[in-house]
């Protein structure tokens, strides 16, 4: 995989990719990322890559010319154009292992009050959005796509078996976890898992985790309801 990212502020990005297991990856050669300042490409002998709102305004928007060159430039056949903006559609866990399996990946990072409409309708593939709040710059989202991206990259995670039991992998917060010591300041870790019955151990598991999204994540909880209850449905024959 190759990801190329576009950005106003290519220095925000060095500890993040330099560092843990991204950095691995890149060693490795499980992933290619580059990271490109926006201003390499414009026209403008000042480098300004930005300007005023046509129809009046506040702030500055980032002008079409950078941004379709500089994507020109590294676009090929398989490329996904992904903008993150708080317009985009809510990254989750489904949206990140789909993205894992691009070829080649180019993220800009919008800025200011936002990018030219014409690029948007015209190159961009994919809007991304965190959530429903207002950030600085897409930089943070970007660094956050990225990292959940690689680590679902083949061969990435040392222990992929691990991936299995994560958060939202299966529709369900993940269980609690524990490690050495069994008794920590009076804490004692729950005796199921110190039995040794692993059948006990995973149903403890599972009603640990149900239990923390029904708590947690009403939302996740009640949309796993309503799967299980189709399912029961089209097993019985009432659908």
């Amino acid at each position: 995989m190759r990801i190329d990212i576009l950005t106003l502020f290519p220095g925000m990005f060095e500890g993040v990719l330099g560092d843990s297991m991204i950095k691995r990856a890149r060693k490795g050669g499980k992933v290619d990322i580059r990271v490109h300042n926006l201003r390499d490409w414009t026209d403008d002998k000042h480098k300004k890559v930005d300007d005023k709102p046509f129809g009046g305004g506040p702030g500055m928007v980032i002008k079409p010319q950078p941004l379709f060159d500089a994507v020109g430039g590294l676009k090929t056949r398989s490329s996904r154009v992904v903008l993150m903006t708080p317009q985009g559609k809510r990254f989750d866990q489904p949206a990140a292992k789909k993205m894992s399996k691009y070829k080649h990946i180019i993220v800009v990072c919008g800025h200011y009050e936002g990018i030219d409409e014409r690029f948007r309708k015209k190159l961009v593939t994919d809007e991304i959005s965190l959530g429903d709040f207002v950030l600085t710059g897409g930089e943070i989202p970007a660094m956050a796509l990225v990292d959940s991206i690689v680590r679902l990259v083949p061969g990435v995670v040392g222990d992929e078996g691990s991936l299995e039991h994560e958060s939202f992998e299966s529709g369900l917060l993940e269980y609690p976890q524990y490690t050495r010591p069994a008794e920590f300041r009076g804490l004692k870790v729950p005796d199921v898992l110190l039995s040794g019955d692993h059948n006990k151990i995973d149903a403890w598991r599972r009603k640990m985790a149900l239990s923390r999204t029904r708590s947690r994540r009403p939302d996740m909880y009640k949309k796993l309801s309503l799967r299980i209850g189709g399912a029961k449905s089209r097993l019985s024959g009432n659908n």
